[in-house]
């Protein structure tokens, strides 16, 4: 079992910036990918971005160049500094990792971007 806890999001005005940080413990070893999906009311959960071990990264066409994700290997945390925001950005936000094809999620964290 993974265990994922995100800290971060709140509201913030559109334009601004947010970093969201997720925690992984527990059966961490082998986790290949780990990253972020967001959902709005309605809608199905979206990939926002994901990063495998070796460091390579995925985004969402809607956030390339304003958002960044970075992983912490040895602290096994990943992050996701989110600049630029849009009030369309607006989501509660989930840390996944995925282990061997079994996807563990965390609570989520809402992010509201006024405009």
């Amino acid at each position: 079992q993974v265990q994922l806890v995100e800290f971060g999001g709140g509201l913030v005005q559109a334009g601004g910036s947010l970093r969201l940080s997720c925690a992984a413990s527990g059966s961490i070893f082998s986790i290949n990918y780990m990253g972020w999906y967001r959902q709005t009311p309605g809608k199905q959960r979206e990939l926002v971005a994901r990063i495998i071990s070796g460091g390579s990264t995925d985004y969402a066409d809607s956030v390339k160049g304003r958002f960044t994700i970075s992983r912490d290997n040895a602290k096994n945390t990943v992050s996701l500094q989110m600049n630029s925001l849009k009030p369309d950005d607006t989501a509660v936000y989930y840390c996944y990792a995925d282990r061997w094809g079994v996807i563990y999620w965390g609570k989520g964290t809402l992010v509201t971007v006024s405009a």
